[in-house]
């Protein structure tokens, strides 16, 4: 039987290690816990073998669950108060939403003083993890660098090279358009990665995605209907394969050559290596994004539950600061989990400048860790998710039934409006 990818992001294809069991009686006294998903549960686990020498009365438990289950458990816990870890990894995507309610602690305050670190950090990265009233509510860890993954020999086939897939947008679209043509290959898995990448792309300094700062939805804008027209020329030409990212015929095509781009961080190089297409080594090569978009495609924060027991905040935030600001440790989980840091510092290493054999000894890394200093903030809304499922449902509409792009997009900005604010 073929194995289905279900995890999104870096985190696929790894099962949770199950609640972890305490190093000592949790009678005598309750556990610091960690509350994490696939990967990342791993890296606090291999820390924590090294806190338990260091604090031997201290019991700990890292309690994992698949990725969607452990947000679902988090959102619930945070908002009824019940069954609150002391320390909750989260993504960050995720982390957006959790920031705008009040279930996480401030950690600027000054019993913790983490304004102090924000300049260890990559400026985004830090800033996502602010809540309206500018307060740290998170540390970060480790992100995902977006870049343009190609296969080179698919490329060279088409008599076409990098330049003419990342100059701009149309750009992309026409090189697809002499690939499908040359090789037979898809351009891309599916059209609604190259809308969510314009999209985002165009979204202007310190605004959100769907809204601007005054909380007002900004549908209609031009980069909505370039996101989508292009969309629309790419369906109308057969140039996605339509097939959904990590499913199983999404990674036989990049296995057997029919997909040549994918828009993904960083550590999908790792993921194509030893999971997903380990045949094609060699044959990728990662570029900037086009038009040098530059943006994040996941990554972990680690945070501590505003209503957590008290008396254990201080060793949660002598932990968090562990995970996150020691150099050595962000490198070995970067060896070992495809986990770009967050940690400026680690990211002076000599492993970054060694060659990624899987993308023909391109020095990649050199690379994601220049977009990483150059992603953009964008602000996360309340009504998000929310505006995320009404795009892509017009989308839909446009690509599927023939729905006019400006009736779709009208339709979602009014929807967006009702709801802008509730």
């Amino acid at each position: 039987m073929s194995e289905t990818f279900s995890f999104p992001r870096r985190h696929l294809l790894t099962a949770a290690l199950g609640g972890g069991a305490g190093l000592a009686n949790a009678k005598e006294r309750p556990p610091l816990t960690v509350a994490a998903f696939p990967l990342v549960d791993v890296i606090a686990k291999d820390l924590l073998k090294g806190w338990s020498q260091r604090h031997p009365d201290v019991p700990t438990q890292v309690i994992s669950r698949q990725y969607d289950d452990h947000h679902t458990a988090m959102t619930t816990a945070l908002s009824t108060s019940g069954y609150l870890p002391d320390v909750i990894a989260l993504e960050t995507s995720y982390l957006g939403r959790f920031s705008l309610g009040l279930g996480l602690e401030d950690l600027s305050a000054p019993a913790f003083g983490a304004e102090r670190f924000r300049d260890s950090f990559v400026p985004f990265a830090i800033d996502t993890a602010r809540n309206r009233q500018g307060a740290i509510v998170a540390l970060p860890s480790d992100i995902g660098p977006g870049s343009l993954f190609y296969r080179i020999d698919l490329l060279t086939q088409a008599g076409l090279k990098e330049a003419d897939l990342t100059r701009s947008w149309e750009d992309y679209v026409e090189a697809g358009i002499q690939l499908k043509a040359r090789t037979g290959a898809y351009l891309i898995g599916d059209v609604r990665l190259l809308k969510d990448i314009i999209v985002r792309g165009g979204t202007p300094p310190g605004e959100g995605q769907f809204f601007d700062n005054q909380q007002r939805p900004q549908i209609t804008s031009p980069r909505f209907v370039r996101a989508f027209e292009l969309a629309q020329k790419v369906r109308r030409r057969g140039l996605d394969a339509r097939v959904e990212v990590w499913q199983n015929d999404w990674a036989e095509m990049l296995k057997r050559g029919r997909l040549v781009t994918e828009m993904s961080g960083g550590w999908m190089a790792g993921q194509l290596a030893n999971w997903v297409a380990p045949g094609t080594a060699g044959k990728w090569r990662v570029a900037q994004l086009p038009e040098n978009t530059f943006c994040s495609y996941g990554g972990t924060y680690y945070a501590i539950p505003r209503r957590s027991a008290p008396e254990r905040k201080q060793l949660a935030w002598q932990l968090i600061q562990e995970l996150t600001l020691d150099s050595q440790r962000q490198i070995d989980a970067f060896r070992s989990q495809d986990a770009f840091p967050a940690l400026l510092a680690a990211q002076q290493d000599a492993f970054f400048d060694q060659p990624v054999p899987f993308l023909g000894g391109q020095k990649a890394r050199q690379l994601w860790r220049d977009a990483a200093r150059r992603i953009p903030v964008v602000k996360m809304h309340k009504q998000h998710k929310f505006a995320d499922e009404v795009i892509n449902a017009e989308l839909d509409n446009v690509l599927e039934y023939g729905k006019p792009i400006p009736k779709a997009l009208e339709d979602a900005q009014a929807l967006l409006v009702h709801r802008a604010n509730r």
